[in-house]
């Protein structure tokens, strides 16, 4: 809740609900909503639904009309809160800083108006899912939901992470059409129909990934490291140095699909977390 203060530090939600995008000029945008925009000619990737009829059989040519954005934004954020998030060596968890994100950026969303939905991943039983809904009010049952999530994940940690593809068809059908879906998580074991099923999700709402990482994961030496796992376990890890241009590559292959991302490092903290999700938010 006292993220809410920092989220709208230095904001301008008027200006930005106008424009919709980062940048001194406010301009119109063009979208789905009901009201008519404009009507021009049919290019490759435009949707075959929006044909209009009477201008393509006027002039023979396929014509497609465009309409007024509505400014209805519905996001899901979706957090990760399984048991290989509940990890950390500086400053907090990874799974802290997912929720400490998701929180940032949630408050910015209502606070121009739009619609916040919730879906939490953890180990014990059935999953958190909140449905979009807008106002101060709807943020604070997300922070609420966060809070009792994540005690409930730190009290039933186990040793795998189930697949994360279950939640993401839940997240997913909250969603209208060009809803928005914005995942927090460093994405471990994330289930084998993950990235198949990630990549249909994209097609019908927009996907912005979070990539959570510790400062273990990027800057770790080559070497042999013990660790030990809360049912007892005890093993050693290989690691060969290069952690942090293997999160930028896979950041990378992301955007090249259509789903851009920001990698969170857990120990910078909400100040630093606060001007990477106002570039999100712009984009969103």
């Amino acid at each position: 809740m006292g993220l809410r203060h920092l989220a709208r530090r230095g904001a301008a939600p008027v200006t930005r609900t106008l424009a919709g995008l980062p940048g001194g000029i406010v301009t119109k945008r063009r979208g789905r909503g009901s009201e008519p925009e404009d009507v021009r000619l049919w290019a490759e990737g435009d949707d075959r639904r929006h044909i209009d009829r009477n201008a393509t059989a006027r002039t023979g040519q396929l014509h497609v009309r465009t309409h007024h954005d509505e400014r209805d934004r519905a996001v899901i954020l979706l957090a990760d809160f399984r048991p290989s998030m509940l990890f950390g060596t500086k400053r907090t968890l990874r799974s802290v800083a997912a929720a400490e994100a998701l929180a940032l950026l949630g408050w910015r969303i209502v606070a121009d108006g739009g619609r916040v939905g919730l879906a939490v991943a953890t180990a014990s039983g059935e999953p958190t899912v909140l449905r979009p809904a807008g106002g101060e009010r709807a943020m604070a049952s997300v922070t609420g939901a966060l809070a009792v999530a994540h005690a409930q994940a730190l009290e039933a940690a186990r040793a795998e992470d189930p697949p994360l593809e279950p939640l993401l068809g839940i997240a997913a059908s909250l969603l209208p059409s060009g809803g928005h879906l914005v995942i927090a998580s460093a994405l471990d074991a994330p289930g084998p129909d993950f990235e198949r099923l990630l990549g249909l999700v994209a097609e019908r709402v927009s996907v912005r990934l979070l990539l959570v990482s510790d400062a273990f994961e990027r800057a770790r030496r080559p070497g042999f490291f013990p660790f030990a796992l809360s049912d007892g376990r005890r093993g050693s890890l290989r690691a060969d140095g290069t952690g942090e241009r293997m999160l930028d590559a896979r950041l990378a292959d992301y955007a090249a699909r259509g789903m851009a991302g920001l990698r969170l490092d857990v120990e910078a903290g909400p100040e630093a977390y606060a001007p990477l999700m106002e570039r999100l938010d712009a984009v969103l």
